[in-house]
């Protein structure tokens, strides 16, 4: 938006327009008490020139990608984003991510919104996808939430599997519902969850079963016999899926999730220090009208043209107010936006490509660091995208050895899961990082821990 400040005149005409004879007749409503009057602790304003010159001084402090080779994921990853992601949600048309509550000026808006909604829901397998949230762990949040309000019960059941950030927002929302959370632990020596744990924790006041697939750990649940096992008892089987992986592992939906959510970052979205991206939810018919945030549907106007539009929006807090089903004010549209362009781009033989590519260089990058000496594997069932591995040393000493012969080895996990002990290290990899990344990776580690 250019700077175009109001002059002294243009104060006094629209002062004068509205019938007050100054700024501070604005204010009159406002108990004196409550007003602040003081100047702001801010320093004197500066030049254009002096400002461009301390934002260069802190854009240097910013860690250089192309400088430092990373194989850290736990959640965000740096996946490659096509130039067309940002041509298209650079548009001028999409410059704001205002919801289009008028259909007849946000036709454009709200026909990328429908085909995010249905690209969302073929990808996961379940017929009802809204207009995107603000992010994988709030969607997760949601979910549990929508459980409760349709089972009529107050207690859910977490996976340890589940990314800690994730659970750490449960816990958040739970509070807030009047929710029980029980944690499974999982399995140290395979990474996984018992479904005979998960199976005796269940009972008759479960909402939901919440999952994660892949784990934080880069494994891959039982989620088929898990979810099973909690129809049973009439709880609401949530899975938490990496997209990106849903082009070579089956969708949740086809064995038996009731609601999918997840994080979008790696559909189209850069690192961006940690945000923003979006979050996905898409579930079962029985769920639509408890599902939070927008829906945009798709019908024929009176002229017999296709139109898109918001669809009950009586769920809203704007009409709703305190009996709105979520507060969610904002659809994370630039970034949903993001996320259709890129899985348009990829398309369904690009998706089994890149997912193949994953699956095959996890395993790579197991190989090579089980060929490092001192270094031996945690986990030896599949793994999607990152793996575990027990160091000879404590991960977070490793780490910044590592990092001063530019290399991020990855993060130190059992700082989140103590049972791993201090020397275990979550390494991730994708598609940007190359066979010479690994050998990279593998000889600095060497080194190190010589």
């Amino acid at each position: 938006m250019p700077y175009a400040p109001a002059t002294d005149a243009d104060v006094a005409h629209m002062l004068a327009r509205i019938g007050v004879a100054s700024v501070d007749d604005l204010f009159a409503d406002i108990p004196p008490a409550l007003r602040f009057t003081s100047d702001l602790d801010l320093p004197s304003g500066v030049s254009e020139l002096e400002l461009m010159r301390e934002a260069r001084s802190l854009a240097a402090m910013n860690v250089d990608t192309g400088r430092e080779l990373s194989f850290l994921g736990y959640g965000y990853y740096d996946h490659y984003v096509p130039a067309v992601c940002g041509t298209i949600a650079g548009r001028s048309e999409f410059a704001t991510a205002y919801t289009p509550y008028q259909p007849e000026v946000s036709q454009g808006t709200l026909q990328a919104i429908f085909e995010f909604q249905t690209a969302i829901s073929e990808l996961v397998g379940l017929p009802v996808s809204n207009a995107s949230l603000y992010d994988g762990a709030t969607a997760a949040a949601e979910a549990m939430y929508v459980s409760e309000q349709l089972t009529g019960r107050d207690r859910a059941i977490v996976l340890g599997t589940v990314h800690p950030h994730v659970r750490q927002v449960l816990d958040t929302y739970a509070h807030a519902y009047d929710m029980k959370i029980d944690c499974i632990e999982p399995d140290v020596a395979t990474g996984i969850t018992s479904v005979a744990a998960v199976e005796a924790a269940l009972a008759d006041d479960v909402a939901c079963v919440i999952m994660q697939q892949p784990t934080v750990f880069g494994t891959l649940e039982d989620a088929p016999r898990l979810c099973a096992a909690a129809r049973e008892v009439g709880a609401v089987p949530v899975v938490h899926a990496d997209p990106l992986s849903l082009g070579v592992l089956e969708a949740p939906g086809m064995y038996g999730a009731g609601i999918v959510v997840g994080e979008g970052q790696g559909l189209g979205n850069s690192l961006s220090f940690g945000g923003p991206s979006f979050g996905f939810m898409a579930a079962e018919s029985r769920f639509t009208r408890r599902m939070p945030g927008r829906i945009v549907g798709r019908t024929k106007d009176a002229d017999g043209t296709v139109a898109y539009v918001l669809t009950l929006q009586t769920r809203e807090q704007h009409i709703r107010r305190d009996k709105a089903t979520s507060n969610i004010c904002t659809n994370q549209a630039l970034n949903a936006l993001a996320g259709i362009v890129y899985m348009s781009w990829l398309g369904g033989t690009g998706l089994h490509q890149l997912g193949t590519l994953l699956l095959d260089r996890a395993e790579q990058l197991r190989s090579v660091l089980a060929s490092i000496p001192g270094v031996s594997l945690m986990h030896d069932g599949p793994v999607f995208k990152e793996c575990v591995v027990q160091l000879p040393r404590p991960a977070r000493e490793v780490i910044a050895a590592a990092k001063q012969r530019g290399v991020h080895p990855g993060y130190p996990i059992g700082e989140e899961y103590p049972e791993l002990g201090p020397n275990a290290l979550l390494v991730a990899v994708t598609e940007q990082r190359t066979d010479q990344d690994l050998h990279t990776l593998a000889s600095v580690l060497t080194e190190v821990l010589a």
